[in-house]
């Protein structure tokens, strides 16, 4: 998946020079290289994520506008084929009835560098975990599923709709190839802890939980309490987003690696 990402970024892989580029360079090099090409493609979600990323035009205006040209997505480009693309940011699980989001999906991977699982749909489920099938619409669908268990992805940017800075944060950091930026995004690939009590049964109850607080504030549907300095979890308000253990920085730190470390 490095590799990958690196493919595309155009990055070599021999060892880093301490050369530093002066800023004419820099603004050369930026205006002779193309604009990256941008594809949105949306599965089953509620489409609060590309809400979140065509309505904030006073964070994502330049982003949107001089940095990126915008070739594909449903309500942005009056096109039907899907055309080959430097990132395609997927909305939504998709869902195995589906015969059209499944053909759709597999064709982006083919035509996209880079994959993106675009909000907490795509990279974990989130509330499409609790469809059962049959409703008005479409009663026959009723298998949802995270899209990396279906393609190869690249990058998951959690959110339940992800928010306007880390949109551009994220894309900002493809474009101009910071790893460090990007490898919790290569980590969150596949991951599939996604509920509150997560945090009950591999935080708190491991003994990892610090109290800072930082699940809760992350939580989007504040399904999430601080009570004496743990986590309390509001089952009716939790859309299984994840991104409170995301977030959490324990969550990282499993007991594998901390007996390991400590020869327990």
């Amino acid at each position: 998946m490095l590799a990958r990402i690196k493919e595309f970024l155009g990055m070599e892989t021999k060892p880093e020079t301490k050369e530093v580029a002066s800023e004419e360079e820099v603004e050369k090099v930026a205006e002779e290289k193309p604009k990256p090409r941008i594809g949105y493609i949306h599965l089953s979600g509620c489409t609060g994520d590309v809400m979140s990323l065509s309505e904030n035009y006073d964070i994502l205006a330049p982003l949107l506008t001089e940095m990126v040209d915008i070739v594909y997505g449903t309500t942005l480009v009056d096109r039907w084929d899907i055309p080959e693309m430097d990132i395609a940011l997927i909305e939504g699980s998709v869902c195995l009835q589906d015969e059209h989001s499944l053909k759709e999906l597999k064709e982006v991977r083919e035509k996209a560098g880079l994959v993106v699982a675009f909000g907490s749909c795509a990279a974990t489920g989130c509330f499409t975990r609790y469809s059962r099938g049959g409703q008005q619409a479409q009663p026959a669908h009723e298998s949802f599923v995270p899209i990396a268990d279906v393609v190869k992805v690249d990058l998951a940017m959690p959110g339940c709709p992800p928010s306007p800075e880390i949109i551009a944060k994220t894309v900002v950091a493809a474009i101009n190839g910071d790893m460090d930026y990007l490898q919790p995004m290569m980590d969150l690939v596949g991951y599939t802890e996604a509920c509150g009590c997560d945090l009950q049964l591999k935080v708190v109850n491991q003994a990892l939980c610090i109290g800072c607080g930082t699940c809760a504030m992350a939580c989007q549907t504040r399904a999430l309490d601080m009570t004496e300095g743990r986590p309390e979890l509001n089952s009716d308000r939790c859309v299984k987003c994840g991104i409170c253990y995301i977030q959490c920085p324990r969550s990282w730190w499993p007991m594998e690696r901390i007996k390991q470390d400590t020869g327990l």
